[in-house]
């Protein structure tokens, strides 16, 4: 649950509360309640505005995930499947894009605005195997350049994981991790 508050709204929230109840307590004359108000509401409504302008949204899944491919993913998904679906899922800060320096890595984000945008995941079975399946808009890099860099992708994903790259559309690339 707490995964789906944005880290952001709690201090905009927050520091909101205080800060009206610091200028309330000036206007009334209560000096004790004003201090904490603007001493502890004012950097708290900032630092929530500054957490909303770095404020990266998580990324949806395509489809519900099965009963069956839950458990499929509790008994083969990999640390590193785990560990991409929890932070592409989550609000993130601080980052231009979800998986930006993996991409970078991979040789697959030349530059910023040739990067591969993340645009929604989904867990399957794929012949009784747990599969993580990315879909990234990527219109500036081609799909033979994906399949250049698919033994490479496994490599960096790996161990246990072996990924399949497809074209689904025009500028749409299925990467899919799949255990091994």
């Amino acid at each position: 649950m707490w995964r789906k508050i944005p880290l952001a709204l709690v201090g905009l929230t927050i520091g909101s509360i205080l800060t009206v109840i610091g200028f309330i307590a000036y206007g009334i004359g209560n000096s004790t309640l004003n201090l904490a108000g603007f001493f502890y509401g004012i950097p708290l409504l900032l630092g929530g505005l500054a957490l909303k302008a770095a404020e990266l949204k998580p990324i949806p899944f395509a489809q519900e995930t099965t009963p069956e491919v839950v458990v499929l993913r509790k008994e083969k998904a990999t640390d590193t499947q785990n560990q991409l679906r929890n932070d592409v899922t989550r609000y993130r800060y601080g980052q231009e894009a979800h998986l930006d320096e993996a991409l970078q890595r991979l040789g697959l984000s030349p530059a910023d605005d040739q990067r591969p945008i993340l645009t929604k995941i989904k867990e399957d079975n794929i012949n009784g195997n747990y599969a993580l399946i990315l879909f990234f808009d990527s219109p500036l890099i081609s799909f033979d350049i994906w399949q250049e860099k698919q033994e490479k992708i496994t490599k960096f994903f790996g161990p246990n994981i072996t990924a399949e790259v497809t074209k689904n559309n025009d500028s749409e690339i299925q990467l899919s991790l799949i255990t091994v």
